[in-house]
């Protein structure tokens, strides 16, 4: 993992980072699920109201019934694209979900790795196309505040941008996802395509706003290199 969350600097720099993401794209694609085929996304994974409950029932009856086709036929490309979906909306419901600390629990946590089986075994159908709205939620789901898989987010990302039309707000994120997950080149190559479809007016905060990004990234990453080789320097001389 890029990031060990667990170390409280660690921990506001990412929330740093993804609040950037929600501010940049308008608080839209990932936290609001805006676009076509997207229906819902976190907010709606997660809004308290008073069917919650029934909501989350209805919900596991439905991923019952794609379980059940996927008994009759593992590969069915469908139902597992329905079943990695449906495990994700499960996971941001009731008590799966800390929404005081905005964090999964270990319920949640178990929820999203269900989600990540079945995606992976949908993506194993080599479905052409991607269903474009179940992507954008394993984006979240290997986000850091969910499993932590920042090369997997940028895998969805990019299955999602693909059967999207170019958008300067969907290059800009998956600069930003890239940087996380230490893929240098691809995000610098996303964050100048974002600036080239952005409005003229526009480009030249939005660079700024995605060099800052890179460079804290990159910052994190040598000191978190730093504290691994101190530790390790330590642990020898204690030997």
């Amino acid at each position: 993992m890029l990031f060990d969350l667990r170390a409280g600097g660690r921990r506001r720099f990412v929330q740093v980072v993804y609040l950037f993401l929600a501010l940049l794209l308008g608080g839209g694609l990932v936290f609001f699920g805006v676009g076509g085929s997207v229906s819902g996304g976190l907010l709606d994974a997660f809004r308290e109201d008073s069917s919650q409950n029934s909501a989350t029932d209805q919900l596991q009856k439905q991923l019952d019934a794609q379980e059940k086709k996927l008994e009759a036929n593992p590969k069915d490309a469908e139902a597992l694209a329905a079943s990695a979906k449906l495990h994700y909306q499960i996971a941001g419901a009731g008590e799966n979900f800390n929404e005081d600390q905005g964090r999964f629990t270990a319920k949640g946590l178990a929820q999203l790795r269900a989600a990540e089986k079945s995606w992976n075994a949908y993506l194993a159908t080599k479905p052409d196309p991607v269903n474009s709205g179940v992507a954008i939620y394993m984006v979240n789901a290997f986000s850091p505040q969910g499993l932590n898989k920042p090369d997997q987010a940028v895998e969805a990302m990019e299955l999602y941008i693909d059967e999207r039309p170019e958008s300067s707000a969907l290059y800009a994120q998956l600069a930003q996802y890239a940087y996380l997950a230490n893929q240098t080149r691809k995000a610098d190559l996303a964050a100048k395509k974002a600036v080239a479809l952005a409005q003229p007016d526009d480009r030249k905060t939005l660079k700024q706003q995605l060099d800052q990004i890179k460079q804290q990234v990159l910052q994190q990453q040598v000191q978190q290199a730093q504290q691994q080789s101190g530790s390790g320097a330590q642990s020898l001389g204690g030997g």
